[in-house]
């Protein structure tokens, strides 16, 4: 009846901008003897014109038969504003008014008008699935994202155990604990008080970084996202002390603009971590423990930092970020902390100004819409190519947050997002979760997001807040242990293996689905660890798992090579048992990409604009045009020059998929 993804019943599909006529036809069983059919939408509180909750209702008109048995109604609609829109269609029948709703896949399902019973929808998914309702993103029509990172490469870096240069520091607090030795376990352990401080360091630094570029560059890296280098009191530097300054141990304000410089050179954009939800008790700004002159927000209410924080009887009770009493809160809204992060001579201007490129925003659900868009004004007006990326775990385009539904990619706040949910799709496949439902997973995001974000959305398969994609991938679930236990535990030479193959699996899904692969330091090395800081430790130089970076290096210059991984749409194949399949496809050529999760060869039976295609990983067709993708297996295609490859409509139209 309906199929909200295929363009022969919406169109276009996916998001649009706002202004878009957008053409809706459904198909109805004759013998329903429809009378009149309605399209029925929803504007929601996101910043549409209309009031939250009002129905915008089109009339359908009849528009002739569908073969014998089914007829066509359609409609245009043109959403006036941006925000989300969901919607659903309404009929009336010889059976009465039934509504077609949204059901598995983005297909359409009738039920008698009322509230939703009844209906399959994917384990995981989230509203409006969950409500019935489609969605419709509407965007801001001048919205627009920085091209360069389109088809790159980006390296997140956990500056202090990457690469430590040697080069001597000047002004680094005498109570910082330096490890002996490169490689040593970081500390896990509460000290004599109890508490865990993260005041353990490896050394690594921004020199570091910079004689290594080589070696990025080797891997088709175009973008460096740095975990905070401003000065902080903890290896993870998400406690800022004061955001004008690099941590001493890292280096100098010369020294980020070398390496900025360098890595220019390179080809090689810097992308930093903004951390403005809160700072650290031992900071410049609330200066608890007395690390400062002062006076901090802590010592004095007289302290211009003072309105930056929200006291609930001064100075030991205050909002702090979920508890931790050494992360005080800020009030992002004061206008005084506005102007000091997106002021003309604020935070973020100054350190674009310096040689970065861009922000990635911790925390972005917990900064309010006016603080996010005061930082995409401050950042564009800086470098109108600067990019700004939000993190954010969930669909991005429906969050609610702390009961307000957010606005994030509607045009005046984010250029894109942390892409949690394709990590949970790939590494949720490799390990056995039901293949349809991880497409079905992929499709939403795909279909909910503008496509300039998804051009540049961050896709990873592990970060500094997770496992390592090897131990996700192929160890034993934590489910709940402690440090201690996670200290101890370690892939056995079985467990590594498979964590190898399924590795390569995840890494060329995560370089060939839509958006730009990120690659958290290490993985590429076979580096394994469960949470922090097991996922924190130093990069292996020199007992790196060879194979494994060689075939990074194959994946960047996939990337760079085929120019469909940049911008080119997406087709699902298959997902069915242990295979999934999909094409990725723009005007210059196409891509096939199988992924054989099981211990048995899979095999797809290809059409006709498949024969005779290059293998660039993988098998090639043999001679009945039947690829056989091994056990724990991968293969990529890609089509002939000279010929052009249709993709499929729908599902796996086709692709005949041999169990």
């Amino acid at each position: 009846m309906f199929n909200s993804r295929n363009p022969a019943f919406r169109s276009p599909v996916g998001a649009v901008a706002a202004g878009t006529p957008v053409h809706f036809k459904i198909t109805l069983p004759r013998d329903l003897h429809c009378s009149a059919a309605r399209l029925v939408v929803t504007a929601d509180a996101t910043g549409a014109e209309q009031a939250a909750g009002a129905r915008l209702v089109s009339g359908m008109f009849w528009c002739g038969m569908n073969g014998d048995q089914y007829e066509f109604w359609e409609c245009h609609f043109t959403p006036p504003a941006p925000g989300l829109y969901f919607y659903s269609f309404s009929i009336d029948t010889w059976r009465g008014t039934l509504a077609i709703v949204r059901d598995w896949g983005g297909e359409g399902a009738l039920r008698r008008e009322g509230p939703p019973t009844g209906l399959r929808v994917p384990t995981g998914l989230r509203s409006p699935a969950a409500q019935a309702l489609w969605q419709l993103t509407v965007y801001d029509p001048a919205f627009s994202v920085p091209q360069w990172l389109r088809g790159g490469v980006i390296y997140q870096i956990f500056p202090d155990r990457f690469f430590s240069s040697g080069e001597a520091k000047k002004g680094v607090p005498a109570d910082r604990q330096l490890h002996g030795g490169w490689g040593e376990e970081p500390d896990w352990q509460p000290n004599a008080q109890g508490k865990i401080t993260n005041s353990d360091y490896f050394g690594g630094d921004l020199a570091g970084i910079r004689r290594k570029l080589p070696y990025l560059k080797s891997l088709g890296v175009t973008c460096l996202y740095l975990n905070p280098i401003f000065e902080a009191h903890s290896n993870h530097r998400y406690d800022t002390a004061d955001y004008t300054k690099i941590d001493p141990l890292l280096g100098t304000e010369g020294d980020f603009k070398e390496l900025c410089a360098a890595a220019a050179a390179c080809g090689i954009r810097v992308l930093l971590d903004g951390v403005f939800n809160h700072t650290g008790s031992d900071s410049v700004y609330f200066n608890r423990e007395g690390r400062y002159p002062g006076p901090g927000a802590y010592q004095s209410k007289d302290s211009p930092y003072y309105p930056w924080y929200q006291f609930k009887n001064w100075p030991d009770d205050y909002v702090c970020w979920w508890g931790f009493k050494t992360l005080p809160d800020v009030n992002e809204c004061d206008e005084s902390f506005s102007a000091y992060i997106n002021g003309p001579d604020g935070v973020i201007r100054k350190w674009l100004s310096l040689g970065a490129s861009g922000w990635r925003l911790d925390v972005a659900d917990e900064l309010p819409d006016r603080f996010l868009e005061g930082i995409r004004r401050a950042a564009k007006a800086e470098k109108s190519d600067a990019v700004v990326v939000g993190e954010v775990w969930e669909d991005a385009s429906n969050k609610v947050a702390y009961g307000q539904r957010r606005r994030y990619l509607l045009g005046g706040q984010l250029d894109s997002v942390m892409n949690y949910p394709f990590r949970g799709a790939v590494l949720g496949f490799l390990t056995g979760t039901d293949a349809a439902a991880m497409m079905e997973q992929i499709l939403a995001i795909l279909e909910n997001y503008p496509p300039q974000v998804v051009h540049i959305l961050m896709n990873n398969i592990g970060t500094h807040d997770t496992e390592r994609a090897i131990t996700a991938l192929a160890g034993e679930p934590a489910n709940g242990r402690g440090r201690r236990w996670q200290s101890a535990a370690r892939l056995t030479p079985e467990q590594r293996a498979r964590g190898l193959s399924r590795m390569r699996l995840a890494s060329l899904m995560q370089f060939t689905l839509p958006g730009v692969p990120c690659v958290y330091y290490g993985d590429e090395a076979g580096v394994e660890g469960y949470r922090d800081p097991f996922n924190r430790t130093c990069y292996p130089w020199g007992h790196e798992d060879a194979g494994l970076v060689e075939w990074y290096r194959r994946l960047g210059r996939l990337r760079a090579q085929c120019a469909c991984l940049a911008e080119g749409d997406f087709f699902p194949v298959a997902a069915d048992g242990d295979l999934m399949a999909y094409v990725r496809k723009n005007e210059s050529g196409a891509l096939l990409c199988a992924f054989n999760r099981g211990e048995e060869p899979k095999t797809l039976t290809l059409t006709a604009e498949w024969q005779g295609a290059q293998a660039l990983f993988g098998p090639a067709p043999d001679a009945r045009n039947r690829l056989t993708v091994p056990p724990i297996g991968c293969a990529v295609l890609q089509a002939q020059a000279e010929r052009t490859v249709s993709a499929p409509k729908t599902g796996d139209e086709g692709f005949a998929h041999d169990r």
